[in-house]
């Protein structure tokens, strides 16, 4: 295994995770700003408001998503797999 080959694999792996993670971190980044633009309009202040509607966004996207999230990480597994038993002849 060349070194051209791990990077390759590493840059693959980060490109997975970025896109695998990307949408649930992005809904967690809008819902808490929508939390927050709410809370500086109507002046309250209690820490604890943001926690259930991004919790709620993020699982319910985790949700709708997650087929699609296994289908990413199969395919990847799979393609893994295959590329060790093509290095192993």
């Amino acid at each position: 295994m060349n070194t051209a080959l791990v990077l390759d694999l590493g840059y693959q792996s980060l490109l997975l995770i970025l896109t695998i993670a990307g949408p649930l971190l992005l809904a967690g980044l809008f819902v808490g700003l929508a939390v927050g633009v709410f809370q500086a309009t109507t002046q309250i202040n209690e820490m604890t408001l943001t926690f259930i509607p991004k919790i709620s966004a993020v699982f319910g996207l985790t949700v709708l998503l997650l087929p699609w999230m296994v289908t990413q990480l199969m395919t990847f597994t799979y393609n893994i797999f295959n590329l060790f038993t093509t290095l192993m002849r």
